[in-house]
């Protein structure tokens, strides 16, 4: 159901943005959770979004890092005479020259052209929407390979700091404020006996084995924008969560999201498992988009990373479920623990594949050699 409310803020807002020719409709748009988005129409096409404040608390920051990364990419485009208008999002800028404009409730929007002629999927549909995917990822973190990652903005603190969200995980088991913990002492014990993992990637990061870069963060398909006539992933979206952080943490996320060959939040445990295929397809496509940027070191963590991120997520979403689903939108009683468990499951399931999935990425590196 439209919200009108929302829907004229919307179209009063757009009258801020320093638009091209004439703007007609605007209209809801996408199937986002987090930002509300527009498209709206006229001689040329926007999307318009309201920034969830709650979440983005610094949306100057967001955007300073989102102008900078796109500022970037737009030179690399051009220099190999790319479409910067369809490879990467084009920020529109209010009518005082800023990047967002803060309407009289106190809402930041943004505005960025519409990439025509390509489309995004929610999720895997075919083998090779999961390949491009891979490829326009990597092909993103090579293009910003040379990006001073330190000048971005941390605009999440500890965003993907295992070792930190472990420590709020045992918290939560310690305090046990809904009386949880001892129906799920198994889901527990699985993370507590692994908890070695939790601190693998930041303490290689310390000793300067996995070099700092400009990360995506969020890096699951419905994220990048597929060419209707090729199938190829033309431009990576959602940029909100842009950090300084791991290439592993990015490639991983991917792994844990798409490479399962259940839903994440499936009952059904016997239907989850990682499918090795959609792995080495991923991982070819990863390596080839990165053209040779990542270090040996990052390419023999990937696996690592697929299974810390996999490791990460179950376990936050076991602590919120041990603190009374105060933070993930839950449908019905235990969808948190239900996600836990196809975590866990994809886990074990590395675990037991751990040479092959090693051997993928060793086979895939030197094809590329």
């Amino acid at each position: 159901m439209v919200d009108t409310v929302l829907l004229e803020r919307a179209r009063e807002a757009v009258c801020h943005f320093r638009t091209e020719g004439t703007t007609g409709e605007v209209r809801s748009w996408g199937s986002g959770h987090i930002n509300d988005t527009f498209l709206v129409e006229g001689d040329t096409r926007y999307i318009l979004q309201r920034m969830n404040r709650s979440i983005f608390t610094k949306p100057v920051e967001v955007m300073e890092n989102i102008t900078g990364v796109t500022s970037f990419l737009k030179e690399k485009i051009r220099n190999v005479g790319g479409d910067e208008r369809r490879e990467t999002l084009t920020v529109i800028f209010s009518e005082d020259g800023k990047s967002i404009y803060e309407d009289s409730c106190g809402d930041n929007w943004r505005m960025y052209y519409m990439i025509e002629d390509a489309m995004c999927y929610d999720q895997v549909e075919s083998e090779q929407d999961f390949y491009e995917s891979a490829k326009a990822f990597g092909n993103f973190g090579y293009l910003l390979s040379d990006y001073p990652a330190k000048t971005l903005h941390e605009t999440i603190p500890g965003f993907h700091d295992t070792r930190a969200r472990y420590d709020v995980f045992a918290r939560a088991v310690e305090a046990d404020v809904c009386g949880r913990a001892e129906a799920v002492r198994q889901e527990i014990s699985f993370f507590q006996e692994r908890e070695g993992i939790a601190g693998v990637l930041k303490q290689m990061q310390a000793e300067r084995k996995l070099p700092l870069r400009v990360t995506h963060n969020d890096t699951k398909l419905n994220n990048i924008m597929m060419d209707k006539s090729t199938g190829k992933g033309i431009c990576v979206i959602d940029l909100d969560t842009v950090m300084p952080g791991l290439a592993v943490h990015d490639f991983g996320d991917s792994i844990r999201f798409g490479a399962s060959t259940g839903a994440e939040d499936e009952p059904d445990l016997s239907k989850v498992s990682l499918d090795l295929h959609l792995f080495e397809l991923y991982v070819r496509g990863f390596l080839e988009g990165c053209q040779g940027s990542l270090t040996k070191e990052e390419i023999a963590m990937l696996p690592m990373g697929a299974k810390v991120m996999t490791y990460e997520c179950g376990m936050r979403f076991l602590t919120d479920y041990l603190q009374g689903d105060t933070y993930f939108k839950i449908h019905r009683e235990g969808h948190n623990l239900d996600r836990c468990r196809t975590q866990m499951k994809l886990v074990a399931d590395m675990e037991a594949n751990w040479v092959r999935m090693e051997q993928i990425v060793s086979r895939a590196a030197n094809s590329k050699k």
